[in-house]
């Protein structure tokens, strides 16, 4: 218990340390944003995390766009997003909280990037409302219905919560890739300290909302209307979403932390191919 406490006391310093939240009231409740002014016009870039972790997760993408205004959030239940007001949220409320923040901030276009359930909600966000969106990188995201079998095997896994420590560090084996987690492992304790703000009621809601009940996203993928590009870890469990330029870069599921530097340069290639569109 007071390993958990220092843990989530340490968590909240970072994240202080870090530009302050401003926290913006959305249909699910208020989520904690972070702004970082650029020098640029250039359109600002978003970043949407995935679950487990917080907006820390795109630290070393945002240190290649110093000039840029950049974006990034704690996602529902995540991070300082701790006030939630809506019980029964889903991943279209998420594509709107994305749009709502959107809207607070009065940024009419965007750049979003996301990493797994931030791309499962930028990508619904950007076929509803492609107008705000210059381009989007869906990197790790999961597209398909989940079947019986993977919600049968999440539940028997959701049984070893109890077990916190030893769940943790099979979550780390899976999302990280054994390659990754054999050359860093330090990238535990990142899970551990982003993870450890979760109660276990709250790990089994967010995977049910996220995982359990997302519908297949296969055919917005191919509709999607404005640029895109996708990215996979080698080591990733899933596939390339149809319809969209995927890259592939050595790492699992989580390539903003098991490959920083093949996810920046994914980012800039994307910033760049939009810079030279606009030309």
């Amino acid at each position: 218990m007071k390993q958990k406490i220092v843990i989530i006391l340490f968590s909240i310093f970072v994240m202080q340390a870090s530009a302050q939240p401003i926290f913006i009231a959305t249909r699910i409740g208020k989520i904690a944003v972070y702004v970082h002014k650029g020098s640029s016009s250039a359109t600002p870039v978003i970043f949407l995390h995935g679950v487990y972790f917080d907006h820390h997760l795109w630290d070393e993408q945002i240190k290649e766009l110093s000039n840029r205004t950049v974006i990034t959030l704690d996602m529902p239940l995540h991070g300082m997003s701790r006030t939630i007001t809506k019980s029964d949220w889903n991943l279209q409320d998420c594509a709107s909280m994305l749009i709502e923040i959107l809207d607070s901030l009065k940024v009419s276009k965007v750049i979003a990037i996301g990493h797994s359930w931030g791309s499962m909600s930028i990508l619904r966000a950007a076929y509803q409302h492609p107008g705000r969106f210059d381009a989007v990188g869906l990197f790790n995201m999961p597209f398909q219905a989940v079947t019986t079998k993977q919600k049968i095997i999440f539940g028997l896994q959701h049984t070893l919560l109890s077990f916190r420590s030893f769940y943790t560090r099979q979550a780390a084996s899976v999302l990280f890739g054994r390659t990754a987690m054999a050359e860093k492992p330090q990238l535990l304790s990142h899970l551990r300290r982003t993870m450890e703000i979760l109660s276990n009621r709250e790990i089994r809601q967010v995977d049910k909302k996220v995982i359990f009940d997302a519908e297949d996203a296969s055919q917005l993928t191919r509709e999607l209307k404005v640029k895109a590009i996708a990215l996979r870890g080698e080591e990733d469990y899933l596939p390339a979403p149809p319809g969209i330029e995927t890259r592939v870069i050595k790492g699992g599921h989580v390539s903003p932390l098991s490959n920083p530097a093949g996810t920046s340069a994914c980012v800039l290639t994307l910033l760049e191919a939009l810079d030279k569109r606009k030309q």
